[in-house]
Order: structure tokens, then C-alpha cells, then sequence
């Protein structure tokens, strides 16, 4: 069928054509910015969730809500940055939000107090010297100039978001991985949301990340679990899965003959971005607009290769020898969370020995934690996918430390 029509999107974070299954959450997005434009506080909403799931395309949906609703929207995703760099990207974000929400030349005593509170929260945020916003507005003293960052985003986010009550509008901050962010960048955003919540101000953090982050919002601060829901999203039940391949072939005027169907939701296990990677790979093969199983059998190869060449093999290419021999293992062991016990033993070290590089993997965002001492992929079917690229565990030799001749000498002072 023609190229041109191939009605499915298998790139990180496209939008499907028609989003299937994820009413809950865009419904629950929806009341969380009524309700804070009326002044009413409700939960916000980290979404959890593996590699591939739709995290990335739910956070865009909601900034497609927001902005219909009226609301200014910064967004972007977390990397692995200093506090410096982090300002940046919140200064700069939050002045095209506050310009957007108040031009300059309209400005109240609440858009320029929040604008020179924007300015002190942006000075010095470099060893060589001062970081320019990019406008002449003078700094102001005793607010976001504390040192500590978040105090600081706490009074920048509450001075641009009465600047935004004051207009009517809202601000929605939207950050994806966010388990990338560090721990007191991480403690900053929950603090100057949980002002903003006492404030009843309408500004809102709306994340998503890998499921560890529920764990990490709640060590950063006590009363995050009071502040945020954390919906877990994963594959798309039956249903909602025969509709995310059949429902966007239908509008180009293809249909699924209902075998065809069936074994593509269980080729893919109704993961979204299986589906859009198998649903596009099967246009390519069938004819005349008439999707049977023969095609979806024919494509398989392709669509086990295209995800092999990049949606996998992008992640092992970052591992290690001894990373990839543990992830192996876990392979080895099935699909399920693994004791770190039990890897060990399959390599035949130590759980001692083996804890750097499973923190590594985690840290990585290779593997996360569901339960204390047992680790999981964070990409659907990774360990069928390791099967298949590494044939044989094999796992390295230990370094073992060259012995010194003569002992170090030995520090008497007190």
C-alpha cells in the first residue's frame, strides 16, 4: 500500500494518529487544570511506566490540552545536569512563559515584580560569571537570590504564578525523564509545587519517567505522596490494542481481516510502540487495502530487525562487557524482576561483587528496582531481544589489583 498513507508512527514520542487507551489519564489532566484555575488545589500526576509504553506521547497530549485550555506550557526533559544548567533551561522557559502570559509593555506591579524576581533567580549561575536572561530588568533583593535552589524556584514559581492568576491564566510544567533529574533538583520542583499548591496558584508539575521515580519523588520529600499521583501506564489490554493497529488503517480505508489482528496483539503484547513499529512494517507488505495474517507473518522479520537495529540496540551499544554480561543473565533467568542473589550466582561472582554495575545499569535507565532486591528491564521483551544479540553468556575475568611489593607507609599524625 502507498507510503504515503502508512497511517502509524514508530518514532519516540510521535503522536499516534488516533490516541487508544489512555482516557483515564487525559481526564484526569483535564480536571487537574480546571480545578487549579478555579482556585481549587488538586494532585498533580507523575506517570510511571517502561520504555516504550506512550509516556512521552501522554506528557505532548497533555500540552496540547493545556494550551487549548488556555494555559502556558514549559516543557522539556530532564538530563543529567548541574544545578547551573537547570536554571538556565527553568530561567528561560519561565520568561517566555511570564512574556507570553503578560507582554512587557502591559505589564502590572505583579508581571514586574515577577519578572525582577525572575531576574535575581537567573544571576550567577556560573563560576565565570554572570548568566544574562537576555533583558535589562533589574534583579530583585530578598527573593530567589538565597543560594539554595529551592528556595530560589520556590519564589520564582510563586511570583510567576500569581503574574498568571492575576491574568487568568495558568502555567503547566511539563517534564519528561524525570528520573534524570538529581536529587535536589528533584526536592526543588517538589517544594516550589507544594508552595504553589498552598498558594492556590495555577501552576502545576506534570512528569514522566521510569517506574523507580515514584520511589525517588517520595524519598525527596515526605509529602509527595500527598501532592502527586502516580498512574502507572503499560500495554494496552486487548481491546484498546485491536483498536490501536485497526482504527488508524480504517481511516486510510484498510481493514485487518480478524486472524491478522489477533496475532499482532500477540506478536507485540499490546505495547504501543510495538504496535506502531509491526503496524507499519505490515503496510509496506499488503496489497489492495486488505491486511491478512499472511502479511502480519511476512512482516515479523522486519519488524524484528527494525526493532533490533535501534529501539534495542541502542541501549546495549551504551553497556559495558560486564553490564552486558549481567544483563545476559537476567535474560538467562526469564523475563520476570530478578533476585541480584541469583544473577550472581549465574555469573559466578558475588552479589557484593556485582553491585557497582547493577547500580550502573539502573542509574543507566537499563534496568529499575520493583522490589528491594530484585531488578527488571525497563524495555519490554529486552530480554528476549539479548537472546537474540548475545547467543552465549560471557562474562568477563575479574581485574584483580596488582599487589604492591612493599606495603604503604603508614600515617602516624593525629
Amino acid at each position: 500500500m502507498d507510503a504515503v498513507d502508512n497511517p502509524y508512527t514508530p518514532n519516540a514520542g510521535a503522536r499516534p494518529e488516533i490516541l487508544i487507551g489512555r482516557d483515564e489519564q487525559t481526564e484526569a489532566f483535564r480536571t487537574l487544570l480546571k480545578r487549579l484555575r478555579r482556585g481549587r488545589t488538586e494532585q498533580s500526576m507523575i506517570i510511571t511506566g517502561l520504555r516504550g509504553v506512550g509516556k512521552t506521547v501522554l506528557l505532548n497530549s497533555f500540552r496540547a490540552i493545556a494550551q487549548k485550555e488556555g494555559w502556558e506550557v514549559i516543557e522539556f526533559e530532564a538530563v543529567k545536569h548541574g544545578e547551573n544548567r537547570f536554571r538556565q533551561t527553568i530561567a528561560s522557559q519561565l520568561k517566555a512563559a511570564l512574556l507570553r502570559v503578560s507582554p512587557r509593555a502591559r505589564w502590572t506591579d505583579t508581571g514586574r515584580r515577577a519578572a525582577e524576581v525572575l531576574s535575581s533567580f537567573a544571576l550567577s549561575v556560573n563560576a565565570e560569571g554572570t548568566w544574562s536572561i537576555g533583558w535589562d530588568v533589574p534583579a530583585t533583593e530578598g527573593l530567589a537570590d538565597h543560594g539554595d535552589l529551592g528556595m530560589d524556584l520556590t519564589d520564582v514559581l510563586v511570583a510567576v504564578g500569581e503574574a498568571a492568576a492575576e491574568q487568568d491564566k495558568g502555567i503547566a510544567l511539563l517534564v519528561d525523564e524525570v528520573q534524570f533529574l538529581n536529587a535536589p533538583q528533584l526536592e526543588a520542583l517538589i517544594q516550589a509545587i507544594h508552595k504553589t499548591v498552598q498558594r492556590s496558584l495555577p501552576v502545576t508539575f506534570v512528569g514522566a519517567g521510569l517506574p523507580q521515580i515514584a520511589e525517588l519523588v517520595g524519598d525527596a520529600k515526605s509529602y509527595a505522596e500527598r501532592l502527586f499521583k502516580f498512574p502507572r501506564i503499560d500495554s494496552l489490554n486487548d481491546d484498546d490494542a485491536r483498536a490501536a493497529l485497526t482504527e488508524p488503517a480504517a481511516a486510510e480505508g484498510a481493514t485487518y481481516q480478524d486472524d491478522a489482528v489477533a496475532l499482532a496483539v500477540q506478536i507485540t503484547n499490546g505495547y504501543p510502540y510495538f504496535i506502531q513499529e509491526l503496524g507499519y512494517q505490515v503496510w509496506t507488505i499488503a496489497e489492495n487495502n486488505r491486511i491478512f495474517k499472511e502479511d502480519i507473518e511476512l512482516a515479523r522479520d522486519a519488524y524484528e530487525a527494525k526493532l533490533d537495529s535501534s529501539f534495542f540496540r541502542v541501549r546495549l551499544d551504551r553497556a559495558t562487557p560486564l553490564q552486558t554480561a549481567y544483563m545476559r543473565a537476567m535474560a538467562e533467568l526469564g523475563s520476570a524482576p530478578q533476585k541480584a542473589a541469583d544473577v550472581a550466582a549465574l555469573m559466578g561472582r558475588t552479589s557484593t561483587q556485582l553491585g557497582p554495575t547493577r547500580a550502573e545499569l539502573i542509574e543507566m535507565g537499563l534496568l529499575y528496582t520493583p522490589e528491594h532486591g530484585y531488578a527488571a528491564f525497563t524495555v519490554p521483551d529486552f530480554d528476549k531481544f539479548m537472546k537474540r544479540a548475545v547467543p552465549v553468556l560471557d562474562v568477563p575475568p575479574v581485574n584483580r589489583r596488582r599487589i604492591r611489593s612493599t606495603p604503604p607507609a603508614t600515617d602516624t599524625t593525629d
